[in-house]
């Protein structure tokens, strides 16, 4: 596969050229990619060593951390480098590569949150088959199937727009390489390839974002017979979860369920759901997790002793 293009490299304008505002983001978000990766990386270790939390609910959210910490890293390092350095080119290749990454990574984590969706609603709906249904290779499967979801969007995605002809200007208004800003630069009609797009990008979040609902929704409603306790703890986990889908699916469907134009705000949504929602969600989930925060104690005290030891 061979791009025709007379492009070597990229300009990405970034968030803005003013060189005051510029230093204020770097920090903020070194601040926060440094946050994204402990936060993430402590959910990692805690689910790994704590023997309480040896359930397909703990490893499927140790799995999503992976995916955060991996899609933070695609774009959120490069992003730090060209406020630091103030050199904002980058390579066609390089942005090929990252266009696929950030899809791959992800695309993966929308059908994670699909799974997870279905082990809340075995667990709750079915709580009496759930060690049946849940099994460890079923969990394992599901990660795999979620794995080939994000690796098959990305390919799409990728050889959608790596063949198209760019001839010129090759400046990005945006702070990476993402479809819509690449598709503007296109010299050629490019009405069929935004329908594609939007149909691998838009509609897969929408329909995604919709069955996610909607589960959440019979599970909300089964709640009724459970008991005080098991209501309050489902409510937690299930409030963790729906809060990180409509942080998530919510920028993303208003960005790629429309026809291939892009708008001054796509930019700050974008830093929303590629930077924040990843440093969101550790904390999201821990934060309304009593039995994630005591694993976590534990996990400390037992560290802080044995280092006095």
């Amino acid at each position: 596969m061979e791009s025709r293009n007379n492009v070597t490299y990229f300009v990405l304008l970034g968030l803005t050229q003013n060189p005051k505002e510029e230093k204020v983001l770097l920090f903020m978000f070194l601040f926060v990619y440094l946050l994204t990766v402990v936060g993430n990386f402590l959910i990692i270790v805690t689910v790994a060593v704590s023997k309480t939390l040896n359930t397909p609910m703990y490893f499927f959210l140790a799995c999503l951390s992976c995916m955060d910490i991996a899609y933070s890293s695609s774009i959120t390092p490069r992003l730090i480098s060209d406020l630091f350095f103030g050199e904002k080119t980058i390579t066609f290749k390089s942005c090929m590569t990252q266009l696929f990454t950030e899809h791959l990574f992800s695309g993966s984590g929308v059908f994670l949150l699909l799974v997870m969706a279905y082990d809340r609603y075995v667990a709750i709906c079915k709580p009496l088959h759930y060690l049946v249904i849940m099994k460890q290779r079923v969990c394992v499967g599901l990660l795999v199937v979620s794995w080939v979801g994000g690796f098959l969007h990305s390919v799409i995605q990728l050889s959608t727009i790596y063949g198209l002809p760019f001839c010129g200007p090759n400046v990005i208004d945006h702070f990476m390489c993402d479809m819509y800003p690449l598709l503007e630069l296109v010299c050629t009609d490019t009405y069929v390839i935004g329908i594609l797009v939007v149909a691998n990008g838009g509609l897969i979040c929408t329909i995604v974002f919709l069955l996610l609902l909607f589960s959440y929704g019979v599970i909300l409603h089964s709640l009724k017979n459970l008991s005080q306790e098991g209501r309050r703890k489902a409510l937690q986990t299930c409030g963790s979860h729906i809060t990180v889908v409509v942080c998530f699916f919510v920028p993303c469907i208003f960005i790629y369920v429309r026809p291939a134009k892009t708008f001054y705000i796509d930019k700050s949504l974008s830093v929303f759901y590629t930077v924040i929602t990843p440093m969101l969600n550790p904390l999201i989930y821990s934060l309304r997790n009593s039995e994630l925060i005591y694993a976590m104690k534990k996990l400390w005290k037992r560290n802080i002793i044995s280092h006095i030891k």
